[in-house]
């Protein structure tokens, strides 16, 4: 059976990782992103760059998106010259954003109206060290038919792809692992700040919690971070995590569904990049906390 030809939209943090596994894997993967210059180290690896959307749309099968967020997806999709605009009944578009549920749908319906195509909300946890490995979580939204038509190639991105139910269940379940990341980072911030507080030496909560209830990955990564205050090359931004926990609040009044937990920690991280840490570690959050020396 013939590999489908691949293109790959957003070649930031975790498109990059991933379009170099598809060519491992033997994929033809042709290139595009706004930022033209990130794709070039990607053609010692063997991908096609594309000059535009419409060029690439040409060459592909299946089109993914790894975007930043719901409204560059639309961008990137509707805009003028965008992927609606040139594409056509057989191929698939996979996003692996993530991205608002119900905007979700209605791009779907919309896509789908303009050119005939299928859309999968594919939205992945792992983050870059599981972009690397291949070993993503992936939760998918769509037809069954069209999910699918795309496991073999999701396959070499994750160590598991779920199927959930139709288009934007994907979205709504990533909202859900965010609801409980974003849940975490705070009360880990809160957490450490104590035990520092209180004389305990925060460097050794891993070692002191591994195995118990408490354990988890955000707690791994993040608790030797902020007890080192170390918050250089971050592995995903606080703007990002905001982001999604917003959207788990916006999802909660369509659905009369309570959220007070994310709502409070999606307030306290916008307090906190309203000071200038948008762009940095969740991590940085336990400064909120601190004692500051007089």
């Amino acid at each position: 059976m013939t590999q489908p030809r691949l293109g790959f939209i957003g070649i930031g943090l975790m498109g990059d990782p991933m379009t170099r596994r598809l060519l491992g894997a033997g994929f033809d993967v042709t290139v595009w992103n706004r930022t033209a210059a990130k794709c070039e180290p990607l053609l010692e690896a063997g991908a096609t760059v594309a000059g535009s959307i419409a060029e690439l749309m040409q060459r592909v099968d299946v089109v993914m998106l790894c975007l930043a967020n719901t409204d560059v997806v639309e961008g990137v999709v509707f805009g003028e010259d965008g992927v609606a605009a040139h594409g056509q009944a057989g191929q698939r578009l996979i996003d692996l954003s993530s991205s608002d549920p119900a905007a979700t749908r209605a791009f779907a319906e919309k896509l789908e109206e303009e050119s005939g195509m299928h859309w999968v909300d594919a939205p992945v946890s792992g983050g870059v060290a599981g972009a690397e490995a291949g070993s993503l979580a992936i939760m998918c939204g769509g037809a069954e038919a069209d999910v699918m038509a795309v496991q073999p190639l999701l396959a070499t991105l994750s160590a598991r792809v779920t199927h959930m139910g139709p288009v934007g269940a994907g979205q709504v379940t990533k909202v859900c692992n965010q609801m409980i990341v974003g849940c975490q980072a705070a009360v880990i911030a809160e957490m450490v700040a104590l035990a520092e507080a209180s004389g305990v030496d925060a460097s050794r909560l891993t070692e002191a919690l591994a195995g118990g209830f408490a354990d988890s990955k955000p707690f791994r990564i993040l608790t030797p971070r902020m007890a080192a205050s170390e918050y250089a090359n971050p592995a995903w931004h606080l703007r990002t995590l905001l982001k999604d926990l917003d959207m788990a609040t916006a999802q909660s009044q369509r659905t009369g569904s309570a959220t007070p937990m994310s709502g409070l920690a999606a307030q306290l991280m916008r307090a906190h990049v309203s000071h200038g840490h948008a762009e940095h570690d969740p991590a940085t959050l336990v400064e909120t906390y601190r004692r500051k020396e007089d």
